[in-house]
């Protein structure tokens, strides 16, 4: 199939909607009251800082909805004003933040059922309406809701669409995309069908294994048994690694997709020699500006003297989940919530650890005075992180009473 030129055809189709609808500033309003949070903008104004009681809170200097994310949900709140009375759906989560995905289903706006690992289309009539997420959606999706004659609203991220075009340009080059990424994720799974061949790689471990595969050979069957969910159909390591491209799943640790970049760069140099690298080896800058702004954020608000450490976001974010990471390898207390529901009592929490199991911790909020670091996802709303403080200041307000 033809990626680029199917693309290049659907957003020429009267039925394919990718810049909203006119209704701008209605939703701009809603938007507002139901995310936004006086407190967090009182915070922001304080160099970031709030201290009440025996609580200072330190937020990062960026967090919460990214522009990309932002836009996603005013349009698809656009969508649903627009489109009174059709049927809505979305061919996965808007965003991942629970209380933004249970407000989409308050509107009317339905999920396409999952049967078993597969999405059920039959579901989908002509005439219906399809909104396409932040993280994209695979180019066999679109096609199947091209083909049953939908309306299709794409609010894909513009950073995600980058990436696109960059597996586009390493298939026309005959290079193999190394995608440094999660491949079960929804936006890798979407850049992936845009591909040639493919290889995604989770982290550095990973690709080292690569790396010392195209340098030295290997246990043919080996590899590709680890990288059976996770490479294009048929792909051979002994021929498909010999011209290597590098794209990304844009909410992974910035750090880590540089490095990788680098080590693939250094091993096709080492293989091929100087002069014949850009004939194996190629590389564009994807990593998206608003999860690099919140890692840096992050990185800046672990030199602080923290006492505990606050991530919020929903449990499949991956970008949340990197911010996590940057606390934990600084060996500092942290909890991942997704709502200020996780906070049972000021004795216990449940938070997401990074194997991603559910935990409760107890005593997690220190006596005395405290310095608590926040900060949250680019899928998460201000008025979830407002929640997520002011329970802070109930628990450590009751604490001091008793």
């Amino acid at each position: 199939m033809d990626t680029k030129a199917f693309k290049r055809s659907l957003q020429h189709s009267e039925n394919y909607h990718r810049k909203g609808f006119g209704h701008q500033a209605e939703v701009a309003t809603q938007l507002q009251s139901e995310y936004q949070s006086q407190l967090i903008q009182e915070i922001r104004n304080s160099n970031y800082t709030l201290t009440r009681g025996d609580v200072t809170i330190y937020l990062a200097q960026a967090f919460g909805f990214c522009w990309g994310v932002e836009r996603a949900v005013a349009m698809a709140y656009e969508t649903r004003t627009h489109f009174p009375t059709e049927r809505i759906w979305i061919t996965n989560e808007i965003i991942h933040n629970p209380s933004v995905n249970q407000r989409m289903l308050e509107m009317d706006v339905n999920f396409i059922p999952v049967e078993g690992s597969k999405k059920d289309f039959s579901v989908i009539g002509s005439g219906d309406v399809v909104i396409l997420p932040a993280f994209g959606a695979s180019v066999q999706e679109m096609q199947i809701l091209n083909d049953k004659g939908c309306k299709i609203v794409d609010t894909t991220c513009p950073w995600v669409s980058k990436v696109w075009n960059t597996v586009e340009k390493h298939k026309k080059g005959e290079h193999t995309s190394i995608i440094h990424g999660k491949y079960k994720h929804e936006e890798t799974v979407a850049t992936s069908s845009f591909a040639g061949k493919y290889l995604i790689v989770l982290n550095m471990g990973e690709a080292e294994y690569v790396a010392n595969y195209i340098l030295h050979g290997g246990n043919r069957e080996e590899f590709l048994a680890k990288f059976s969910k996770a490479c294009s159909p048929g792909f051979d390591p002994d021929t498909d690694l010999e011209r290597v491209g590098i794209a990304n799943q844009t909410t992974m640790l910035k750090s880590e997709t540089e490095q990788i970049g680098k080590l693939f760069e250094h091993t096709m140099m080492k293989k091929y020699g100087p002069i014949e690298l850009d004939n194996h080896y190629q590389s564009f800058n994807t990593i998206c500006d608003a999860t690099q702004e919140r890692q840096d954020a992050m990185l800046e608000l672990v030199e602080q003297k923290l006492d505990l450490m606050i991530v919020i976001g929903g449990f499949n974010s991956s970008n949340t989940t990197q911010l996590q990471q940057i606390a934990v390898q600084r060996g500092i207390v942290s909890y991942h919530i997704d709502s200020v529901a996780r906070l049972l009592s000021g004795n216990k929490i449940e938070h997401r650890e990074l194997s991603g199991e559910l935990a409760i911790a107890e005593n997690w909020l220190p006596d005395g005075k405290i310095v608590v670091g926040i900060t949250s996802g680019a899928s998460t709303p201000d008025k979830v992180v407002e929640d997520v403080i002011e329970k802070i200041f109930e628990f450590k307000a009751t604490a001091v009473v008793v």
